[in-house]
């Protein structure tokens, strides 16, 4: 690309935004959904079901040799551990694309007792189309989660092992973040070379967004 590179944010809701059309071929998705305490009116069956639906809708918009990257943490709710990993499984298949790898970010040192939420997030890249070699595999295990730019960031270093393999690994050269947050993942795509673009429904963190630099 020429030039710096650029972002854009925009306030409004991610899902609708999404929905109305399909991402250019260069475009990867990479985000972090919502958890059901964010969306307390869906309920959590309701929830389930809408963060399916969204992984799945995410799936289909990107192009066929293009990616989308979900960062996700578990959460303990009445005493049971609810699996995002697995929700977003769900959804990959149900867009008939398929998983290239999965890997397990540290959120704390190993052998760390945590309470509410586990020690580690997972981060999972799924295709309809693209494929990796063995000879190309990385890192299954990523030891630290990095900065936290605010309390449902996706961690710096997260943020920066996505951004190194959308660079070696794909044609994709824009990032799509539909639930932006602060804009974590879109201030690493550009320090990575990659051109950005964020929705969020706050019009606080939208702001933040549009210009934060790490």
């Amino acid at each position: 690309m020429e030039g710096a590179p650029t972002r854009q944010v925009h306030h409004g809701d991610g899902v609708a935004w999404l929905g109305r059309a399909a991402l250019p071929a260069d475009h990867a998705l990479v985000t972090s959904l919502p958890d059901s305490s964010e969306i307390p009116g869906l309920g959590f069956d309701g929830w389930r079901d809408w963060f399916i639906d969204v992984v799945a809708l995410c799936c289909r918009q990107v192009a066929d040799d293009a990616v989308c990257v979900f960062y996700q943490t578990d959460v303990k709710r009445d005493g049971r551990w609810v699996d995002k990993g697995y929700l977003v499984h769900r959804g990959i298949e149900a867009a008939g694309s398929h998983l290239l790898w999965h890997k397990v970010v540290c959120r704390v040192p190993a052998g760390t007792i945590t309470f509410g939420r586990p020690a580690y997030a997972h981060v999972l890249c799924a295709s309809r189309a693209l494929r990796l070699p063995p000879g190309r595999s990385s890192a299954d295990v990523l030891p630290a989660l990095g900065q936290m730019t605010w309390a449902r960031a996706m961690g710096t270093e997260a943020c920066a092992a996505i951004a190194r393999f959308l660079v070696a690994e794909t044609a994709c050269r824009v990032v799509v973040d539909p639930f932006c947050g602060v804009g974590t993942m879109l201030a690493v795509a550009n320090a990575h070379g990659m051109d950005a673009v964020g929705v969020e429904l706050s019009r606080r963190r939208a702001a933040r967004a549009a210009r934060l630099s790490l």
